[in-house]
C-alpha cells in the first residue's frame, strides 16, 4: 500500500493564508463596484490615484463625445447647433452609472499603468516588445501577420490612451450594445429620428473582431502553449501578458489586468499557477512586478486545477459578470 505523505504544517498554513488574503481581495473588489461611478462624479474624492481616475473619466468622456458627434452627423447642418453642453454633460453622468463600462474604462487605465511603469523601470516600449518582434518574424505566416495587426492596435492604443480616448470600435460587442441600449434608454421619448439614424449607422460599421483586445486574444489562442512564454512581462509587454494570463487562468481580461495591482497578489500569483507556471516562474515573474513584496512560499502545494478552482471560486461572490 502506498503511504500518502502528511502535507508539512507550513504548506497548509501558507495554503490558509492564500485563501484568506484571495477572500480578502475578492472583497475589495466588491467594494469597488458601488463606488467607482460616484467616485468619477466627484473629482474631489481621492480612495484611487489621480491618474487612474482622470483617465477612466476621460475614456468615459470620449464615448459621450463620439455618440454626439454621430448624432450631429446624421442630423445634418441644421441640427447640428442643437447639441450643447447639457447634452455632453448629461451622457457622461449617465455613463458614469454604467458598471460594466467604468469597469472597463478602469481596466485599460491600470494596463497603461503597468506599460508605462516597465517602459520607466526597464525602457520596455509599451508598443514594440521583445515578444511581437519575435511573432513579426515567425515564419508562419498566420501568426506573423496576426502579430502585424495586433502591433498596428497596439499602437493606437498607446495613442489612445496618451490622449485618454477610447474609440467606440474598441469595446466588446456586449459593451458596444450596452452602449447604445443606454444612449437610446437616456434619450426616451426626445429620441430623434437623428439618434435613430445614428443608432443604426454606428451598429453596421460596428466589427468586434478588429479590435485591440480581440486581436490579441487570437494572437495568444493561435500560439497554443507557446503562449506561456508571454507570462513573462519584460518580455511580452503588458498587452500580451495580461491576455495570455487571462486565457491560461481562465479569468476575464479586466479581472486579470486588476490582479496586477498591488493589493490583489494573492490573485495574481495564483492566476500565475492556474497559467501552468512553475513556481520558481512564478517567483520570478512575480518578482518583476511587484519587486518589494514578497510571494507565498510552497506555492507547489497548490496545483493549476487547485489555483483556477479557487480564483472561480472567489470571483463568484462578488459577482464576475461584471469584469
Amino acid at each position: 500500500m502506498t503511504m500518502v505523505e502528511p502535507v508539512p504544517d507550513s504548506a497548509a498554513s501558507d495554503s490558509a493564508e492564500i485563501r484568506a488574503d484571495v477572500a480578502r481581495a475578492d472583497k475589495a473588489l466588491a467594494r469597488l463596484a458601488p463606488v467607482l461611478g460616484q467616485l468619477l462624479a466627484e473629482p474631489d474624492q481621492s480612495m484611487f490615484s489621480d491618474e487612474i481616475l482622470a483617465r477612466t473619466r476621460g475614456m468615459c468622456r470620449n464615448l459621450a463625445e463620439q455618440l454626439l458627434t454621430a448624432q450631429s452627423e446624421a442630423a445634418g447642418p441644421a441640427g447640428r447647433e442643437a447639441f450643447g453642453a447639457n447634452d455632453h454633460t448629461g451622457l457622461t453622468e449617465c455613463i458614469y452609472s454604467q458598471p460594466d463600462i467604468v469597469f472597463h474604462c478602469h481596466a485599460l487605465a491600470i494596463e497603461w499603468q503597468l506599460a508605462t511603469k516597465f517602459e520607466d523601470l526597464v525602457g520596455l516600449d509599451p508598443v514594440l516588445s521583445p515578444s511581437i518582434q519575435t511573432l513579426i518574424a515567425s515564419q508562419e505566416s498566420n501568426t506573423a501577420s496576426a502579430a502585424m495587426a495586433a502591433l498596428s492596435a497596439q499602437a493606437r492604443f498607446v495613442q489612445q490612451q496618451r490622449r485618454m480616448e477610447l474609440p467606440l470600435t474598441e469595446l466588446s460587442a456586449d459593451l458596444f450594445h450596452n452602449l447604445l441600449t443606454m444612449w437610446r434608454e437616456y434619450r426616451g421619448n426626445s429620441r430623434s429620428d437623428a439618434i435613430i439614424r445614428a443608432e443604426a449607422k454606428l451598429r453596421s460599421t460596428y466589427d468586434e473582431a478588429s479590435g485591440r483586445l480581440s486581436l490579441l486574444e487570437r494572437l495568444v489562442a493561435g500560439m497554443e502553449q507557446g503562449s506561456a512564454k508571454l507570462l513573462n512581462v519584460e518580455q511580452a509587454g503588458a498587452a500580451l501578458f495580461l491576455t495570455a494570463l487571462a486565457l491560461r487562468s481562465g479569468q476575464s481580461r479586466r479581472l486579470a489586468v486588476l490582479s496586477t495591482h498591488e493589493t490583489q497578489t494573492a490573485r495574481l500569483a495564483l492566476g500565475l499557477r492556474a497559467a501552468g507556471l512553475h513556481p520558481d516562474d512564478i517567483h520570478s515573474h512575480f518578482a518583476r512586478i511587484h519587486p518589494r513584496l514578497e510571494l507565498y512560499r510552497n506555492l507547489g502545494e497548490i496545483t493549476p486545477v487547485e489555483a483556477a478552482r479557487w480564483l472561480e471560486d472567489g470571483s463568484s461572490v462578488w459577482s464576475a459578470r461584471q469584469w
